[in-house]
Parts: C-alpha cells; structure tokens; sequence
C-alpha cells in the first residue's frame, strides 16, 4: 500500500497551524504560529482579533511548513481541516484556506472534528489499541469516551456545566495569573500545599463531571477574604484547586476501569499537559494496571498534526467533505 501523506490545517482558537502527517502516524513537518502574546494584553483570546490574524498568518504558516518538508503539494493526497467545534471566525478562515487549496491543487478534502483530532494526537506517540478509554480534557469540554474502534465512540459522561479548562481560567484570573492561566496555576500549586477546604464535584457513581461549583467556591472565597482585609495563600489555594479538580477525573476514571474493564486509557486535550494530572492519571492506571498514552506535550495544545492522524482514517474510507462545506462552532465527539 502506498504511503498517504495528508495536508492538515487548524485555526479553531488562537494556534495557526498546517501540518504534513504520513499515513496517520508520522508528521513529515509541522508548523505553528500562536497568538498568545497579542491575547495575553486582553487576559483572553479576543475572536475577532484571532480570525484577522488567521488570515494574515495562513500563508506565511503554509510556506514554513512546505520548507520543513521534502513533500510537494504534488506529493499531497488530501487537505484535512478543523471544522468544528471552536470559534466561528476563527474555523471559517481555516475552513476557507482549506477549500481553497483542495480546489487549487485538485485534493480530496477531510473535514475533522477538533476534539476528535485530540484523541488521535496519541496515534503520534503509539498506537492505538481498542477497545480504549479516552479523557478528553480542555477548556471546552470534559468528557469520558469508550473508542472501541476508529471513529466508533461510546460517550460515558460528560461535564454537566463547566469544563476542567475553563475552570482552571476562571481560577487564574481570580489569583491574579496572566493568561494562559492553566499553566500558571499548574506551576503556582507546585509551591503550594492543599490547605483549603473547597467542594468536591459530582459525588456520584456517574461519569459526569461539573467543575461550577468549585470555580465559583473559589470566586466567593477570595471576594469575602478581601473584603475582611485577609490576605489569601495563592499557592496554597491553587493547590488545594487543582488538587481537587484533578482527584475527580482520577475518581471518575478509576470507576470507569473498574465497570469495564479495560485496560487502555489515552488523555487528550490542551490541560493534558498540566503536570500534575498526567501524575496522577498514571497513577490510577498503574493501580489497574492499565496502559496509559498521553500525547508529548507539542501535540497536547492545539496544532495541526493531530488533525492530520484523525483525517486518515476517514481517507481510508473516503469520507470525503464537499465545498459547501461550513465550520460550526459547538460539537462534541462523535
């Protein structure tokens, strides 16, 4: 069989990204340009600002790539693009440059789920053995998936309000952490010790999760210590945050081991690379013994290679998309 080799591109927040992935598993080349800097200035990505800068960014991300690679578009068997979910301008200007090029250079084109493409960001590191459990893990979305085979998902809960990553948000800005505010409260509770006493999520045998509790626990709680002139331990709180928050995707995945007995489990999404879950998630593994994959962190946060692995499957099986083709902003997997 002849190797495939896909053109993958994201642009669903603020990451612009184009990537070239041979069959599925190999990134022949990979290009990404953030826009961290410019949102940093606003505490938050600002949609209209990350779609400009999409449209500035596409081509100049595409000639990077190309460079990196000794593969011509010549040599390109598909376009694969991010379509849903993220921010509408953000998908559209993607979803614009993708079309453009399968017409351009006559290529079949993939449209691909964003979270999806998380889970198959694993696909890189190793292979991918089913039946599996994959926690999904963003600033979007929270949720717990039984993968018994290429794109056949079984979901088993899900978060009931907010997810892990927008609560980690919301806690960096009350402490005071410059966006990104996940990795700063990931470091911040490094230098801490869990002191504080916050409510526990979802204290149930279900697989939901709900995190809005604890983020507005937090909120309260340092709004009533200011407004007593009491001076809050930061890192001590943010550990005692994160401590909690991961300890019930831990609970929620160690009930999931245990009803169903199997034994591969993959992480997926932007807050996979928080140190400390990846700790502790492997360690509930290592209690099941189960076998854990958690994407190297380049390919944890938003990027095009991910895209590129979760488009082969459906080249295989020629799920192609048409050029009326439209981005849409809310999804979950499947």
């Amino acid at each position: 069989m002849k190797d495939v080799y896909i053109m993958a591109i994201e642009s669903s927040c603020d990451e612009t990204s184009i990537a070239i992935v041979k069959n599925g598993i190999e990134v022949e080349a990979l290009s990404v340009s953030t826009q961290m800097k410019t949102h940093a200035v606003f505490g938050g990505v600002v949609p209209e600002i990350a779609s400009r800068m999409h449209t500035e960014n596409f081509t100049f991300v595409l000639e990077d790539c190309l460079n990196k690679s000794s593969i011509g578009m010549d040599r390109i068997d598909a376009i694969a693009v991010t379509y849903k979910p993220g921010l509408l301008g953000s998908l559209l200007v993607g979803v614009e440059f993708a079309k453009t090029l399968a017409y351009v250079y006559h290529k079949p084109l993939i449209k691909v789920n964003h979270l999806i493409g998380h889970i198959y960001a694993n696909a890189l590191e190793n292979e991918l053995k089913f039946p599996l459990l994959a926690l999904v893990v963003s600033g979007g979305h929270t949720e717990l998936v039984i993968m018994e085979d290429d794109y056949k998902f079984k979901t088993l809960g899900a978060t009931l309000d907010d997810a892990i990553g927008e609560a980690y948000d919301k806690v960096a800005r009350v402490l005071n952490i410059p966006y990104p505010g996940g990795p700063g409260v990931d470091h911040l509770a490094s230098l801490g010790k869990n002191t504080y006493q916050l409510p526990k999520p979802v204290l149930d045998e279900s697989y939901n999760f709900s995190y809005s509790g604890l983020k507005s626990s937090i909120i309260n709680l340092v709004h009533n210590e200011n407004q007593r002139g009491n001076e809050i331990n930061q890192a001590d709180l943010a550990c005692s945050f994160q401590t909690t928050a991961i300890d019930e995707l831990c609970r929620k995945l160690e009930i999931a081991l245990r009803n169903t007995g199997i034994r591969e489990v993959i992480v997926a999404g932007g807050v996979s690379a928080n140190k400390y879950l990846r700790s502790e998630i492997a360690k509930t593994c290592e209690k099941y013994k189960a076998n854990l994959s958690v994407p190297k962190l380049l390919y944890c946060t938003d990027n095009a290679a991910m895209i590129g692995a979760a488009a082969y499957p459906l080249y295989l099986k020629k799920e192609f998309a048409d050029f009326n083709l439209n981005p849409e902003s809310q999804a979950n997997i499947g």
